[in-house]
């Protein structure tokens, strides 16, 4: 006789939602109770009647990365889907769904594909991009900074990163303002998701197609010509995962590491005092706020037993790149040595991102820039007011609203001030 397979926990249980984490005040307490209580890999809700895996340990972690031939980004393989479970109107589909694209493809497949970004990428002048988002830093300073006042997502954060990117594909201002309007409703897998995820592909479809008549040196012509991508949906699409990615986990540090600066005393001294190196102040952020909470997905090639669990064939596995910052096994007894990068805020194996150096070069001009042309920031609110975007993937405060010290002068980018930090 055969024995039945283990039901799975979530089969009877009631799930905490990715999103009510993401939301809470305190996500790694959330952690800390899910390992009590179900060990490195949890049950959770993705969204009403949707359940997945949780995977919060780091080896679990690694092993789910990096072993391939069992667990597949290829959201084709995902049992509920198929089975009809996931609304074809779900909001988690511009995230999760199959896309022909770099992000939907294992082993050689994903190879090809991540070549052309790889090399894209590596094409980026990082001083010219520095002193780009510093004139773009600026002009948007000059907009709100006679009021002494500001949001500092709504008015900079959420801008900034956008504007940068799109300008390395060639696109203009206002063409970058529409993208950030897109993805914001993208990322928050809400009922609005799939139209931005629309709105979204279509101003970059017209990019590719004026791009194609008008070749210039940006990263759209050179996703273009590069021998890896066979045809115009294959370009598209790895425009779609450069600019998106790029985009909104950038926004989200941005706007934690200048909450951490305004909050924490302690940390904003270190650092104005030389104490603290600005690259480990972000990297500070990225150990306790990394700007991708949840990373979609991995999806289960067989039945397996992964951190005490047993995972059905078809299962959908979410990365916890936060929570497995917090694994102890990052920081024995809690403690973790100066200048350590050992954090999983990118991600790990062959899909780990790309673009950490460009991603860092855009942070931390956007910080120093903040900080330099607006002396004297405080929030207007208390921290425990701040709320946090509704989105199971990303925690990026709603709003930071500030006041500041008026300029006496704000119309010339800060180029030769010196970075947070740095002594003369």
């Amino acid at each position: 006789m055969t024995t039945p397979a283990p039901t799975r926990p979530y089969d009877s249980e009631t799930l905490v939602s990715l999103t009510d984490i993401t939301q809470s005040r305190d996500p790694h307490r959330i952690y800390h109770q899910l390992r009590l209580q179900h060990g490195p890999v949890a049950p959770v809700e993705l969204e009403p009647g949707v359940p997945g895996w949780l995977v919060m340990g780091l080896e679990q972690l690694r092993i789910i990365t990096e072993r391939e031939a069992l667990f597949s980004r290829d959201a084709r393989n995902w049992r509920d889907l198929n089975d009809g479970i996931v609304s074809p109107d779900s909001g988690l589909l511009p995230m999760m769904a199959y896309r022909p694209n770099v992000i939907g493809a294992d082993q050689q497949e994903h190879r090809r594909l991540r070549q052309p970004l790889d090399d894209g990428v590596g094409q980026i002048n990082h001083r010219a991009l520095r002193r780009q988002v510093q004139q773009i830093c600026s002009e948007l300073i000059n907009t709100f900074a006679q009021f002494g006042r500001a949001d500092l997502v709504a008015d900079y954060a959420a801008y900034v990163p956008m504007l940068a990117v799109a300008s390395l594909f060639g696109l203009d201002t206002r063409q970058g303002h529409e993208l950030r309007a897109a993805l914001i409703a993208l990322f928050s897998s809400q009922t609005d998701s799939q139209v931005g995820n629309r709105s979204f592909e279509q101003i970059l479809f017209d990019t590719l197609r004026e791009r194609q008549q008008n070749p210039t040196e940006d990263l759209t012509t050179a996703l273009m010509n590069h021998p890896n991508l066979q045809d115009d949906p294959e370009v598209l699409q790895s425009m779609v995962v450069m600019i998106s990615a790029g985009n909104e986990t950038t926004t989200c540090w941005i706007a934690h590491t200048l909450y951490r600066m305004i909050t924490d005393t302690s940390f904003d001294d270190r650092l104005r005092s030389g104490q603290l190196g600005v690259d480990d102040a972000l990297d500070e952020v990225l150990w306790r706020e990394p700007p991708m909470t949840h990373m979609p997905a991995r999806y289960a090639l067989r039945d397996i037993e992964l951190g005490g669990q047993f995972i059905r064939h078809g299962d959908v596995l979410i990365l916890g790149l936060s929570a497995a910052n917090s694994d102890p096994a990052l920081a024995p007894g809690g403690h973790r040595p100066p200048n350590n990068r050992a954090h999983m805020a990118y991600s790990a194996g062959p899909h780990m991102c790309p673009a950490q150096d460009t991603s860092r070069v855009i942070t931390r001009t956007a910080v120093d820039t903040a900080l330099h042309l607006l002396p004297g920031l405080r929030l207007t609110v208390t921290p425990g007011e701040i709320t946090w975007n509704p989105s199971p993937w990303t925690r990026c405060p709603t709003a930071l609203p500030v006041v500041f010290a008026v300029p006496h002068d704000i119309t010339a980018p800060p180029a030769a001030a010196r970075p947070i930090g740095e002594t003369a």
